[in-house]
């Protein structure tokens, strides 16, 4: 009898020493190209609800796209970021909102420094929810800048994801990353474009 109290015991501490599995996430994903994709995702990376951000390249002719092709040849494809989000803590709406806060959308010949239409902006959806949020926050951002907004809403295509030194650039290589953005005038396009619209993205 006593035995058997011990391992009942023993039992009941083992239940309440181990920790309940946590409920697995449901996740949804976005697809966004603003020019260099080490801009987007450290852009990304900050906002809550994001879980995790790939560089990669989508919306092109070619299977398997390489930096050098996508960049120097006529692939078609953008440079993108794939956004893996929790939708119980920030919406599709949010993110495309703060996209177009993060970007010149009336530049189609690039972004900042970066010029050919690899650098080009756009938006790629998977669903008309996403195609009606991302063309409200394409009205919206030509209403506040008072200009022709020129990134394309996009269906979603194939994510090709790029080469292992191009993810995580901005944590990998903080030197380099900081005075790559400073000198290609990222930041200072996007205050002189949105002003305080931008930094309330």
């Amino acid at each position: 009898m006593r035995e058997r109290l011990r391992g009942a015991v023993l039992a009941a501490a083992v239940t309440l020493a181990t920790p309940a599995l946590a409920e697995p996430v449901e996740t949804a994903t976005a697809v966004f190209a603003g020019g260099c994709f080490w801009c987007v995702e450290a852009d990304f990376d900050k906002v809550p609800g994001v879980l995790s951000t790939v560089s990669g390249y989508t919306g092109g002719r070619t299977e398997n796209p390489t930096y050098e092709k996508v960049t120097f040849g006529d692939t078609g494809h953008y440079e993108a970021v794939e956004i893996v989000y929790n939708p119980e803590v920030v919406t599709f709406e949010t993110l495309v909102n703060h996209f177009f806060r993060t970007v010149d959308p009336t530049d189609a010949g690039g972004q900042f420094c970066d010029r050919g239409d690899s650098y080009r902006t756009a938006v790629f959806v998977a669903t008309e929810e996403e195609r009606a949020a991302a063309e409200a926050a394409k009205a919206e951002a030509g209403e506040i800048l008072g200009e022709e907004i020129v990134t394309p809403i996009l269906d979603a295509a194939t994510f090709w994801k790029a080469e292992d030194y191009h993810q995580n650039y901005y944590q990998e290589n903080p030197v380099r990353y900081r005075y790559y953005r400073w000198s290609c005038g990222r930041d200072q396009r996007i205050e002189a474009l949105w002003g305080e619209a931008g930094k309330a993205s």
